[in-house]
């Protein structure tokens, strides 16, 4: 859902958690990427700028939902507020799961698993547009309860917000809250990219509704924590992280053999989820090359600078491993 722009002093309040993040993960690990924080900075701008018509347009979805239903629930009754914060959360989490398994929607949610480490500026690493691909319309169900539109969308607001915390390392397990809420070490599991930990944890304030539909997942403290793409993204380029998606996407579309084939990419879950990368019958394969034919110099280069960008983050991965484990197995 594209979301009002935060306040001045909500974004005064995230920048100093920022910052003191920012200190500790360098006392503590000894390392910052400020350039893909840069990169995520650059994504947050492109997407407060494009999603700016989106907010007339769900909010004329919502009110047209609310002329629909036929209940009517007081907004000052506290019940009101407490019902319709549950069927927010249901909401949410279904339409999470959907930008996960469909790869329509996939196309622009993978710019928010773009990152490659978990801190808090990885949270702004949001879709460009994403309204115009009708990915709200899942939050428009508490609206044709009966629950008025002000009340779902500040819900939503506060549901979104609450996540951007969650984008951390710096936080161990938190014990009994993590039986009911989303915490940084569920959202955790939810940003690796280990095939084990895709696509679970789709809870936004809560994560019971994983528990209900067996998508909990649980990160091992004991493994090396590697967040991301299944193919790590090594740019930092705001345009090249927003769009990477959409062109693997067009570059499939073009690649079925028949309509109904490109509609089955486009809009059909696939058993493990759009971000397992899973093609579907009708997509020819890409990137094989024959036998006896060898790759360019330039792509010969190519591969050796991504295999060394990939070998150094995954040392940096086990330091990283490494420094946390007496925090995380002692919490």
């Amino acid at each position: 859902m594209t979301a009002q722009q935060p306040p001045i002093a909500f974004l005064l309040v995230l920048l100093t958690f920022v910052v003191a993040e920012m200190v500790w993960r360098h006392r503590r690990m000894g390392s910052y990427d400020f350039t893909a924080v840069a990169g995520s900075f650059g994504v947050a701008i492109g997407q407060a700028i494009t999603n700016a018509p989106g907010a007339i347009v769900i909010g004329t979805v919502f009110a047209a939902a609310a002329t629909a239903s036929p209940f009517a629930w007081p907004m000052e009754d506290w019940r009101t507020w407490g019902a319709c914060f549950l069927a927010v959360e249901f909401a949410y989490y279904w339409q999470h799961r959907m930008l996960h398994q469909i790869r329509w929607f996939w196309a622009s949610h993978a710019v928010h698993h773009s990152a490659n480490e978990m801190v808090l500026p990885a949270a702004m690493r949001l879709a460009w547009g994403t309204w115009l691909t009708g990915a709200f319309l899942p939050l428009t169900f508490p609206v044709l309860l009966g629950f008025p539109p002000l009340m779902v969308a500040t819900l939503t607001i506060i549901n979104l917000r609450y996540q951007f915390f969650l984008h951390t390392e710096a936080v161990g397990r938190l014990g009994p809250l993590e039986w009911v809420l989303n915490t940084p070490a569920h959202h955790r599991a939810h940003h690796g990219a280990e095939p084990q930990y895709r696509d679970c944890n789709f809870g936004g304030v809560l994560i019971v509704f994983d528990r209900l539909f067996g998508t909990l997942g649980t990160q091992s403290d004991a493994e090396p924590a590697r967040y991301g793409r299944a193919e790590p993204l090594l740019t930092s380029n705001p345009f090249a992280i927003a769009l990477h998606e959409w062109r693997a996407l067009v570059r499939d579309v073009r690649r079925t053999d028949s309509f109904g084939a490109a509609l089955r990419l486009l809009f059909v879950p696939t058993p493990a989820g759009a971000s397992a990368g899973v093609r579907p019958s009708g997509v020819r394969p890409s990137g094989v090359r024959p036998s006896g034919v060898r790759p360019s110099d330039s792509q010969a280069t190519e591969m050796r600078v991504t295999e060394m960008r990939v070998t150094e983050m995954r040392a940096t991965e086990m330091r990283v491993t490494e420094a946390l484990l007496p925090t995380t197995t002692g919490a």
